[in-house]
Protein backbone atom coordinates (compact mmCIF):
# COMPACT_ATOMS: atom_id res chain seq x y z
CA UNK A 1 0.00 0.00 0.00
CA UNK A 2 0.85 3.65 -0.27
CA UNK A 3 1.39 5.99 2.52
CA UNK A 4 -1.77 8.13 2.11
CA UNK A 5 -3.54 4.19 1.56
CA UNK A 6 -2.69 3.33 4.95
CA UNK A 7 -3.39 6.40 6.28
CA UNK A 8 -6.69 5.85 4.79
CA UNK A 9 -6.98 2.10 6.36
CA UNK A 10 -5.49 3.57 9.93
CA UNK A 11 -8.31 6.21 9.66
CA UNK A 12 -10.77 3.75 9.34
CA UNK A 13 -9.01 1.84 12.48
CA UNK A 14 -9.08 4.59 14.52
CA UNK A 15 -13.02 5.57 14.23
CA UNK A 16 -13.58 2.01 14.50
CA UNK A 17 -11.49 1.33 17.69
CA UNK A 18 -10.75 4.77 19.62
CA UNK A 19 -14.59 4.22 21.13
CA UNK A 20 -16.07 3.34 24.57
CA UNK A 21 -16.27 -0.15 23.27
CA UNK A 22 -12.95 -0.50 23.68
CA UNK A 23 -12.41 0.46 27.17
CA UNK A 24 -14.09 -2.27 29.25
CA UNK A 25 -10.67 -4.94 28.25
CA UNK A 26 -7.76 -2.28 28.74
CA UNK A 27 -6.06 -1.21 32.02
CA UNK A 28 -7.61 2.00 30.98
CA UNK A 29 -11.04 0.72 32.77
CA UNK A 30 -9.26 0.79 35.90
CA UNK A 31 -8.75 4.85 36.01
CA UNK A 32 -12.16 5.48 34.65
CA UNK A 33 -13.95 4.10 37.85
CA UNK A 34 -12.68 7.68 39.29
CA UNK A 35 -13.58 11.13 38.76
CA UNK A 36 -11.63 12.94 40.90
CA UNK A 37 -7.88 14.50 39.26
CA UNK A 38 -5.48 13.20 41.54
CA UNK A 39 -7.15 9.44 41.81
CA UNK A 40 -7.37 9.61 37.69
CA UNK A 41 -3.62 9.99 37.19
CA UNK A 42 -2.53 7.62 40.15
CA UNK A 43 -4.46 4.76 39.59
CA UNK A 44 -3.45 5.19 35.45
CA UNK A 45 -0.23 5.50 36.69
CA UNK A 46 0.09 2.05 38.62
CA UNK A 47 -2.13 0.42 36.15
CA UNK A 48 0.33 1.83 33.58
CA UNK A 49 3.12 0.03 35.83
CA UNK A 50 1.91 -3.74 35.63
CA UNK A 51 0.85 -3.35 31.88
CA UNK A 52 2.08 -6.34 30.37
CA UNK A 53 0.93 -10.24 30.15
CA UNK A 54 -2.35 -10.88 29.75
CA UNK A 55 -5.38 -8.14 29.60
CA UNK A 56 -7.49 -10.04 31.49
CA UNK A 57 -4.59 -10.68 34.94
CA UNK A 58 -3.69 -6.91 34.54
CA UNK A 59 -7.03 -5.76 34.75
CA UNK A 60 -7.48 -8.41 37.73
CA UNK A 61 -4.22 -7.30 39.46
CA UNK A 62 -5.26 -3.66 39.20
CA UNK A 63 -8.84 -4.32 41.07
CA UNK A 64 -7.24 -5.88 43.68
CA UNK A 65 -5.12 -3.39 43.95
CA UNK A 66 -7.70 -0.55 44.06
CA UNK A 67 -9.47 -2.44 46.69
CA UNK A 68 -6.78 -2.54 48.97
CA UNK A 69 -6.85 0.80 47.95
CA UNK A 70 -9.50 1.42 49.26
CA UNK A 71 -10.97 3.26 46.11
CA UNK A 72 -9.35 6.19 46.76
CA UNK A 73 -6.00 6.38 45.55
CA UNK A 74 -5.23 9.63 46.52
CA UNK A 75 -6.62 9.69 50.03
CA UNK A 76 -5.02 6.35 51.07
CA UNK A 77 -1.91 7.06 49.41
CA UNK A 78 -1.48 10.19 51.01
CA UNK A 79 -3.16 9.32 54.50
CA UNK A 80 -2.74 5.82 55.33
CA UNK A 81 -0.88 4.72 58.40
CA UNK A 82 1.90 2.43 58.17
CA UNK A 83 0.37 -0.37 59.55
CA UNK A 84 -2.53 0.31 57.12
CA UNK A 85 0.39 0.31 54.52
CA UNK A 86 1.29 -3.62 55.65
CA UNK A 87 -1.50 -5.17 53.69
CA UNK A 88 0.25 -4.06 50.21
CA UNK A 89 2.51 -7.16 51.32
CA UNK A 90 0.41 -9.63 49.70
CA UNK A 91 0.03 -7.57 46.33
CA UNK A 92 2.45 -8.95 43.49
CA UNK A 93 1.99 -8.53 40.00
CA UNK A 94 4.54 -10.89 37.65
CA UNK A 95 7.48 -9.27 38.22
CA UNK A 96 6.22 -6.33 39.86
CA UNK A 97 6.75 -7.42 43.73
CA UNK A 98 5.64 -6.31 46.87
CA UNK A 99 8.41 -4.58 47.38
CA UNK A 100 8.38 -2.45 43.99
CA UNK A 101 4.42 -1.54 45.02
CA UNK A 102 4.85 0.14 48.44
CA UNK A 103 7.92 1.78 46.85
CA UNK A 104 6.05 2.94 44.14
CA UNK A 105 3.07 4.03 46.71
CA UNK A 106 5.77 5.74 48.90
CA UNK A 107 7.13 7.78 46.00
CA UNK A 108 3.25 9.02 44.96
CA UNK A 109 3.31 10.05 48.36
CA UNK A 110 6.56 11.75 48.35
CA UNK A 111 5.87 13.69 45.04
CA UNK A 112 2.17 14.76 46.11
CA UNK A 113 3.58 15.83 48.69
CA UNK A 114 6.41 17.55 48.18
CA UNK A 115 6.32 18.15 44.13
CA UNK A 116 3.18 18.69 43.77
CA UNK A 117 1.98 15.66 42.09
CA UNK A 118 2.90 13.02 39.05
CA UNK A 119 1.46 15.86 35.95
CA UNK A 120 3.79 18.78 38.03
CA UNK A 121 7.08 16.53 37.89
CA UNK A 122 6.37 15.77 33.84
CA UNK A 123 5.70 18.87 33.77
CA UNK A 124 8.83 20.46 35.21
CA UNK A 125 11.58 19.27 32.17
CA UNK A 126 9.09 19.00 29.06
CA UNK A 127 10.11 20.84 26.32
CA UNK A 128 7.90 21.99 23.75
CA UNK A 129 8.29 19.97 20.72
CA UNK A 130 10.31 16.72 22.80
CA UNK A 131 8.95 14.81 25.50
CA UNK A 132 12.21 12.85 26.32
CA UNK A 133 13.53 15.45 28.84
CA UNK A 134 10.17 14.90 30.65
CA UNK A 135 10.62 11.08 30.16
CA UNK A 136 14.56 10.82 31.21
CA UNK A 137 13.48 13.69 34.51
CA UNK A 138 10.53 11.70 35.65
CA UNK A 139 12.70 8.47 35.93
CA UNK A 140 15.18 10.33 37.41
CA UNK A 141 12.89 12.08 40.14
CA UNK A 142 10.67 9.15 40.96
CA UNK A 143 13.39 6.64 41.68
CA UNK A 144 15.07 9.34 44.12
CA UNK A 145 13.67 8.13 47.15
CA UNK A 146 16.03 5.78 47.79
CA UNK A 147 14.60 2.62 45.27
CA UNK A 148 15.82 -0.67 45.46
CA UNK A 149 17.54 -1.33 42.71
CA UNK A 150 14.96 -3.86 41.09
CA UNK A 151 12.34 -1.48 40.94
CA UNK A 152 14.44 0.46 38.42
CA UNK A 153 13.19 -1.94 36.30
CA UNK A 154 9.71 -1.06 36.17
CA UNK A 155 10.40 2.50 35.11
CA UNK A 156 11.81 2.35 31.78
CA UNK A 157 14.87 4.27 30.50
CA UNK A 158 15.06 5.77 27.17
CA UNK A 159 18.80 6.57 27.48
CA UNK A 160 19.45 2.54 27.77
CA UNK A 161 17.15 2.43 24.62
CA UNK A 162 13.97 1.27 25.70
CA UNK A 163 10.71 2.66 24.37
CA UNK A 164 9.07 3.33 27.11
CA UNK A 165 5.66 1.78 26.22
CA UNK A 166 4.44 2.03 29.47
CA UNK A 167 5.38 5.84 30.34
CA UNK A 168 4.07 7.02 26.44
CA UNK A 169 0.93 4.97 27.11
CA UNK A 170 0.08 6.56 30.24
CA UNK A 171 1.16 9.84 28.99
CA UNK A 172 -1.52 8.93 26.00
CA UNK A 173 -4.23 8.09 28.53
CA UNK A 174 -3.24 11.76 30.47
CA UNK A 175 -2.64 14.01 27.65
CA UNK A 176 -5.01 12.79 24.78
CA UNK A 177 -8.18 14.43 24.70
CA UNK A 178 -11.15 14.15 21.71
CA UNK A 179 -15.04 13.54 21.87
CA UNK A 180 -14.79 9.63 21.63
CA UNK A 181 -14.00 9.69 25.93
CA UNK A 182 -11.32 7.14 26.03
CA UNK A 183 -7.88 8.92 27.03
CA UNK A 184 -8.57 11.18 29.73
CA UNK A 185 -7.40 14.37 28.76
CA UNK A 186 -6.66 16.02 32.03
CA UNK A 187 -2.79 17.46 31.99
CA UNK A 188 -3.26 19.94 29.23
CA UNK A 189 0.27 21.39 30.04
CA UNK A 190 1.92 18.78 27.31
CA UNK A 191 0.41 18.79 23.88
CA UNK A 192 -0.55 15.68 22.03
CA UNK A 193 1.68 16.39 19.24
CA UNK A 194 4.32 15.50 21.59
CA UNK A 195 3.58 11.94 22.55
CA UNK A 196 5.19 9.30 21.05
CA UNK A 197 3.72 5.59 20.64
CA UNK A 198 3.72 2.96 23.07
CA UNK A 199 5.51 0.75 20.99
CA UNK A 200 5.10 -2.83 21.98
CA UNK A 201 5.30 -5.94 20.17
CA UNK A 202 1.68 -5.85 18.43
CA UNK A 203 1.98 -2.05 17.51
CA UNK A 204 5.29 -3.04 16.01
CA UNK A 205 5.04 -6.16 14.14
CA UNK A 206 1.61 -4.60 12.66
CA UNK A 207 3.98 -1.15 11.55
CA UNK A 208 6.44 -3.44 9.93
CA UNK A 209 3.73 -5.13 7.87
CA UNK A 210 2.29 -2.13 7.18
CA UNK A 211 5.69 -0.99 5.84
CA UNK A 212 6.08 2.33 8.46
CA UNK A 213 9.01 -0.07 10.38
CA UNK A 214 11.96 -1.43 9.58
CA UNK A 215 13.88 -1.36 12.44
CA UNK A 216 13.99 -4.80 13.90
CA UNK A 217 14.08 -4.25 17.67
CA UNK A 218 11.30 -2.62 19.77
CA UNK A 219 13.19 0.54 21.13
CA UNK A 220 13.44 4.23 21.22
CA UNK A 221 15.13 4.29 18.12
CA UNK A 222 12.05 2.33 16.62
CA UNK A 223 9.36 4.78 18.13
CA UNK A 224 11.58 7.63 16.69
CA UNK A 225 11.36 5.80 13.00
CA UNK A 226 7.68 5.19 12.94
CA UNK A 227 6.49 8.65 14.61
CA UNK A 228 8.03 10.28 11.47
CA UNK A 229 5.14 8.43 9.78
CA UNK A 230 2.36 8.89 11.81
CA UNK A 231 3.32 12.68 12.37
CA UNK A 232 2.95 13.07 8.69
CA UNK A 233 -0.74 10.84 9.24
CA UNK A 234 -1.38 13.53 11.48
CA UNK A 235 0.64 16.67 13.22
CA UNK A 236 -1.90 17.66 15.88
CA UNK A 237 -2.81 13.90 16.76
CA UNK A 238 0.27 11.33 15.70
CA UNK A 239 -0.54 9.09 19.18
CA UNK A 240 -4.31 8.15 18.15
CA UNK A 241 -2.84 5.52 15.48
CA UNK A 242 -1.53 3.44 18.38
CA UNK A 243 -5.56 2.62 18.95
CA UNK A 244 -5.64 0.99 15.40
CA UNK A 245 -2.19 -0.40 15.52
CA UNK A 246 -2.73 -2.46 18.58
CA UNK A 247 -6.16 -3.44 17.98
CA UNK A 248 -5.13 -4.94 14.28
CA UNK A 249 -2.42 -6.98 16.47
CA UNK A 250 -4.59 -7.80 19.18
CA UNK A 251 -8.07 -8.05 18.01
CA UNK A 252 -7.65 -8.64 14.19
CA UNK A 253 -4.62 -10.88 14.55
CA UNK A 254 -3.47 -8.81 10.87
Amino acid sequence: MKLHEIKDFLDEKVEKYNAPEFIEGDPISIPHLFSRKEDIEIAGFLMAAIAWGRRDLILKSGKHLMQLLEYEPYNFITNASSIEMERFERFYYRTFSTVDCRYFLNAIKEIYEHHGGLENVFLENYQKGDIKPALVFFRSQFLSFDAPERTHKHVANILNGASAKRLNMYLRWMVRKDAKGVDFGIWEGISPCDLLLPLDVHTGNVSRKLGLLNRKQNDIKAVDELMVHLRKFDINDPVKYDFALFSLGVDEKF
